[in-house]
């Protein structure tokens, strides 16, 4: 199995793979192109987002600056928006849905590492350097028709249902079901969404 398979996988994988540092360089190199391209040069953005994301449906929006790990873990529904300063940490699958609306400084992990760390680095070299830290991923999924607020961070693993409202600021640790409005740190659902 492969170190990408790993980590899509939800093993612990080592980041310093080869092929994952080549796709993670190209990644940075094309969201550096993306985040500098002249704001009105639509066709150039949407030339870099087919190259660096995963999948998009019509009408994709990022305004940047965006930044990815990996970029092509990354899927987009239709008529989506993600506002300035983003960051998707897509180490494992981000698959969002339809009229999804981002906002500004919204982080998505999918990533995380083991809580020893003796687990997380293991033992030093012979040189008293140390490897890259293991890491382990787990998805996220955003259904249809939510909005997301500013600054809110979602954790490895969350799946948000449909029709869904999540705060501004608040921490998604755990799956948010569908027609919900929730906020908080930890996020929890506090009324329907009708």
């Amino acid at each position: 199995m492969t170190e990408r398979e790993k980590m899509l996988a939800g093993q612990l994988y080592d980041c310093g793979d080869p092929e994952l540092l080549a796709r993670w360089h190209r990644a940075k190199d094309l969201v550096r192109d993306y985040n500098g391209t002249d704001s009105e040069d639509l066709e150039k953005k949407k030339e870099i987002l087919s190259q660096l994301l995963g999948g998009q449906g019509k009408n994709l929006w990022i305004t940047p600056p965006f930044y990815v790990d990996y970029g092509n873990n990354i899927y987009f529904g239709d008529h989506c928006e993600v506002n300035m300063n983003c960051t998707f940490l897509d180490d494992n699958r981000i698959v969002i849905g339809n009229h999804a609306l981002i906002a500004p400084n919204v982080q998505i992990y999918t990533a995380f590492h083991p809580v020893s760390g003796a687990e997380r680095f293991g033992s030093p070299r012979a040189d008293g350097s140390f490897e890259f830290c293991k890491t382990q991923t787990a998805p996220v999924v955003i259904g249809d028709c939510v909005w997301i607020g500013g600054g809110a961070i979602i954790l490895p693993g969350v799946t948000i249902g449909d029709n869904v409202v999540i705060g501004a600021g608040s921490v998604v640790t755990k799956d948010i079901p569908d027609n919900s409005v929730a906020w908080g740190n930890p996020c929890r659902v506090m009324r329907e969404n009708k």
